[in-house]
């Protein structure tokens, strides 16, 4: 490292310096209405469908996929 590294990572990091952190708007009140079972199960079906059947049908045909064709 030359001498004048310090001082170029001084340079820019100056300008961050003088910008405002944003801050968090964090609220801790517990929710206004609590999740019914059925809409717990609607969620949970549908993550499933979006999410884990896709993965789970490429992962059962991966040897197709292999194949060249």
């Amino acid at each position: 490292m030359s001498v004048l590294t310090p001082l170029l990572l001084r340079g820019l990091r100056a300008p961050l310096r003088q910008l405002p952190a944003p801050r968090a708007r964090v609220h801790s009140k517990p929710p206004r209405e609590q999740l019914g079972t059925l809409d717990m199960a609607i969620g949970l079906t549908s993550c499933f469908l979006c999410f884990l059947l896709p993965a789970g049908w490429i992962l059962s045909h991966l040897d197709n996929y292999k194949k060249r064709e």
